[in-house]
């Protein structure tokens, strides 16, 4: 960077600025017109406060939770954006009809021009950053799209323009400047929202074609999104004239990093797509990993959600999921046979036993009647007759454990009626006392 040209750069843009504020600017007739101008913003904010007032209580009073989830969206959308855009929308209108007004009398109105433009441009980029599915994001793109816009209408942006290039550095026989730098992240962030559109909208077409398995759904939509997102970020990169061939030492870096320092990270990313090629589990699958057991909500590029029927989620890691013993209780069928060990007296009428023991299992209206519950005898045990129930169920989703429950506890009444003791181990001791010879 030459400070000498940076300098020249500089002084020719403060000249420039000075003379169009005090030539344009700072006239008699710009400068009565803006207590005009204040002036209709307040009045503007006057008549727009009582309807936005009345239309934002009649919707926080309307029952839109019985219409369903769109039109609560559409309520919160309307309630948070669009009624703060009242009231400069109201200052918008009312500046042009002053404009055609003072056009028609012959007035000056060169600052309500610049202020209503101002006012349009803002309302428009605000509208539209809403669309931005990251808010950070949108933030940046309005503030960027604002000030360009609002530099282009008080006719500064091309001496800005040659201003901020003429910050640069040389970098291995590349141009550097603050324009070339703030291009390339607009860039980026434009075409990484319109990257994220177009795979949202990708995703919602792939989930209304029933034939696509929900597995498939998620790993063709995964990756659309990584192939979009890097054509995004190729593109921004070439924008700025970068050569994409001066990135083999960066991808050398980033080898050596995933060797080092983010094997985890790297582990659960391929793990994922393995996850989504082998069909272990998929969406809305009832599995069993360790300690935790729910269905499968969603599945990440790094991890897996679990819901559980308490209302927690648990994020598991991809690489859990392959290396761990994974229990999937509906990945064939929806059916699931279920165990429960009982044990009864040596002394006991076994066929009377397993007829209270079937007609326990049937009782709770979960289980099924076909396949019909069967009772299987394990062995004979020390102290007492080792039994085995099983009984089916066809909705896993709702929990096991307390199904078990339900049986055991009609097991326990039928057992009381019947007067069947549950047994439990006993041990006999007996002394000798010991005589001197």
């Amino acid at each position: 960077m030459d400070p000498l040209a940076f300098w020249e750069t500089l002084v020719a843009y403060c000249e420039h600025l000075a003379a169009r504020v005090s030539d344009e600017f700072l006239t008699p007739a710009n400068l009565a017109q803006i207590p005009a101008v204040i002036m209709t913003g307040g009045v503007a904010w006057l008549l727009s406060h009582l309807p936005r007032r009345w239309v934002t209580l009649r919707l926080q009073r309307f029952p839109v939770h019985n219409y369903g989830d769109w039109l609560v969206r559409s309520r919160a959308w309307i309630l948070g954006r669009f009624m703060p855009l009242l009231g400069p929308t109201v200052w918008a209108i009312g500046l042009w009809f002053a404009l055609r007004a003072a056009e028609r009398f012959g007035w000056p109105h060169d600052v309500a021009r610049i202020t209503a433009n101002l006012l349009i441009a803002w309302l428009v980029i605000r509208l539209v950053a809403d669309f931005v599915p990251y808010p950070a994001l949108g933030r940046l793109i309005a503030v960027t799209a604002w000030c360009v816009a609002a530099l282009n209408i008080v006719h500064l942006l091309w001496p800005t323009l040659d201003l901020l290039d003429s910050v640069a550095i040389v970098v291995g026989g590349m141009r550097v400047s603050v324009l070339t730098v703030a291009r390339g992240v607009l860039s980026l962030g434009v075409l990484l929202w319109a990257a994220t559109l177009v795979s949202q909208l990708f995703e919602s077409r792939i989930t209304r074609h029933p034939e696509i398995t929900p597995r498939a759904r998620v790993l063709l939509g995964k990756l659309i999104k990584v192939t979009l997102v890097t054509i995004a970020v190729v593109l921004s990169l070439t924008s700025v004239g970068l050569d994409l061939s001066t990135l083999a030492v960066f991808t050398g870096a980033l080898g050596i990093g995933l060797g080092f320092g983010l094997q985890k990270t790297a582990s659960n990313l391929f793990s994922g797509f393995i996850l989504l090629l082998d069909r272990s589990i998929k969406p809305g699958d009832v599995i069993q990993v360790g300690g935790t057991y729910g269905w499968v909500s969603s599945m990440g590029a790094r991890y897996v959600s679990v819901e559980t029927r308490d209302g927690t989620e648990f994020l598991i890691p991809n690489e859990d999921i392959i290396t761990h013993q994974v229990l999937n209780w509906s990945h064939k069928s929806d059916r699931v046979r279920l165990k429960v060990p009982v044990r009864v007296p040596h002394d006991s009428d076994l066929d009377h036993v397993i007829g209270l023991l079937i007609e326990a299992a049937s009782r709770p209206p979960r289980t099924l009647t076909v396949p019909a519950p069967a009772v299987v005898i394990i062995g004979f045990g020390e102290s007492a007759i080792e039994l085995e129930l099983r009984f089916w169920i066809e909705d896993a989703r709702n929990g096991v454990t307390n199904v078990k429950s339900q049986v055991l506890h009609e097991t326990w009444r039928l057992f009381q009626r019947e007067g069947i003791k549950i047994p439990y181990p006993k041990r006999e001791l007996h002394m000798r006392a010991r005589t001197n010879s």
